[in-house]
């Protein structure tokens, strides 16, 4: 498979809930940063932290921008804050890929009226 089409089954698997599907497409000591938020380390972490923040989620990619070993995804994200509230964003994810698998990504939000300004 191509990075991209990996990281389109990631993104399925995501979407169904399926966070074990979803990691076996990630290296063993992948690492997610969120620009301003966290950075989690290793798959064991990244699962807890699924589990946790991403329940009740939908998001869609609008845009996907391959180079390489790099592929940037531009979408929008519905999900809960940690006020409970649902939240509907833009955001820009930037995966690595390392030997067919995702070793890296680097998440950032923008406000909830991003694209009306």
């Amino acid at each position: 498979m191509t990075n991209i089409e990996i990281l389109v089954k990631a993104n399925q698997a995501f979407s169904s809930g399926n966070y074990e599907e979803l990691l076996t497409y990630c290296t063993e000591d992948t690492k997610w940063t969120y620009i301003g938020d966290s950075t989690l380390d290793g798959k064991e972490n990244v699962y807890k932290f699924l589990l946790s923040a991403y329940a009740d989620t939908t998001f869609g990619i609008e845009k996907y921008v391959e180079d390489g070993e790099t592929i940037i995804t531009i979408g929008r994200i519905k999900l809960m804050n940690k006020d409970g509230k649902l939240t509907d964003s833009p955001f820009c994810d930037v995966w690595k890929f390392r030997n067919g698998k995702m070793s890296q990504l680097i998440r950032s939000f923008a406000s909830e009226n991003w694209f009306d300004k």
